[in-house]
């Protein structure tokens, strides 16, 4: 896999303000603001270099107000760190192509892995199968 690699100041030009902090710099978007995802076979791409993230068929309502997905399409792109900020021990996960910060994978999803990889909205985009 290629590494994508860019200044600030190119990340800044190519995203919104919000994915920009998101994804650079590992804010939180508020809950349920990204519940227009929508409920169509496609992909969530990262929305800083267009990687395949996660398969729409592994979405699933955590009612948790951020799109939660319980795996995502290869293990290889999505990659995990320990965070420790906000006084908490949370896995943080990142999209392994550009670093961007996605959310945190947490053990309370369904089966079959029993994850629950809560996702910015904001750190992805949506491509419906053709």
């Amino acid at each position: 896999m290629d590494k994508v690699v860019k200044s600030d100041a190119e990340w800044r030009a190519q995203l919104s303000d919000l994915a920009y902090r998101v994804t650079r710099k590992h804010a939180t978007e508020r809950a349920f603001t990204h519940d227009d995802f929508p409920k169509a076979a496609g992909t969530f791409r990262c929305i800083c270099c267009g990687a395949p993230l996660f398969d729409a068929r592994t979405k699933f309502d955590s009612g948790t107000g951020w799109p939660s997905f319980w795996q995502p399409i290869s293990p290889d792109m999505v990659g995990e760190q320990e965070d420790r900020t906000l006084w908490m021990r949370r896995t943080e996960v990142h999209c392994n192509r550009c670093d961007a910060h996605l959310g945190h994978v947490f053990p309370d999803g369904p089966a079959p892995t029993g994850l629950r990889y809560c996702i910015n909205g904001v750190a992805l985009e949506f491509e419906p199968e053709d």
